[in-house]
């Protein structure tokens, strides 16, 4: 659905506690699943019965780079629905955009 990427002057091991703490403590209605994998880089957040937010963090030339997919993992018989109840992703790909940007932000600080 929506893939973003930029590199940050921040280690990878600061990007996935930075994700840790901005998903680890969601509470909502549905269920939600947060997996780390610190010795690939990856980091998913699944929530809800469609939404699974996946990041891939990886060192490139003296940076490091951050990839984020939203993934749409609604099953065969209700993928249709995903966009009516989004109300058609409008503002959706601005709002994904700011909270990566801001994650950025946040993890090129000082620390």
């Amino acid at each position: 659905m929506i893939v973003l990427t930029d590199t940050v002057d921040a280690s990878v091991d600061r990007v996935l506690d930075l994700l840790a703490r901005r998903f680890g403590g969601v509470v909502g209605l549905d269920p939600a699943r947060v997996e780390i994998d610190r010795e690939h880089g990856r980091f998913a957040y699944q929530g809800g019965w469609w939404y699974r937010g996946e990041y891939e963090i990886t060192k490139e030339a003296g940076r490091t780079r951050v990839t984020h997919r939203v993934i749409n993992v609604a099953g065969w018989g209700s993928k249709w629905a995903v966009p009516l109840a989004n109300k058609f992703f409008i503002g959706f790909r601005p709002q994904t955009t700011a909270g990566f940007r801001e994650l950025l932000r946040e993890a090129g600080q000082s620390h």
